[in-house]
């Protein structure tokens, strides 16, 4: 599973809860990889505890976090985890093979139409777990 993070776009109440989940060995055995790559301001990447291993690229100025995100995509069959609520990501999340789930308050329409979209500071950590249960026994 993939998971890129727009630190600068997702605050950290909606964040850190699916951080703890992705670290939790209930969610993910041994067998499941996950690559957390996260970009933003040194700022935004500092208010975050980031789960070990996570590749941090901080970037400061218009689109250069999401240019680093983008750079840090390849596709493939597994899950791909969009937090972030930009559009530019929807054309990303619509080509990719797998499954999208992105986690924001405020995703745009763009992302609303292609992917699953759940906000963990209004509906609770419980449907991002199912969703990343869903996908794992479907493989």
């Amino acid at each position: 599973m993939l998971v890129l993070v727009d630190a600068d776009n997702v605050a950290p109440p909606r964040l850190q809860p699916v951080l703890d989940a992705l670290g939790d060995d209930i969610v993910r055995p041994d067998s499941d990889e996950v690559v957390i790559v996260a970009s933003g301001s040194r700022f935004a990447l500092g208010r975050v505890d980031w789960p070990a291993g996570t590749r941090l690229l901080e970037h400061e100025g218009w689109q250069r976090a999401d240019v680093a995100l983008a750079a840090a995509y390849s596709p493939s069959e597994e899950p791909l985890v969009l937090v972030s609520g930009d559009g530019d990501f929807a054309l990303l999340a619509a080509r990719h093979p797998g499954p999208v789930l992105v986690i924001s308050g405020a995703a745009s329409q763009r992302l609303r139409d292609v992917a699953a979209v759940l906000d963990p500071a209004t509906d609770g950590i419980a449907p991002v777990l199912g969703w990343l249960e869903s996908v794992r026994s479907a493989q």
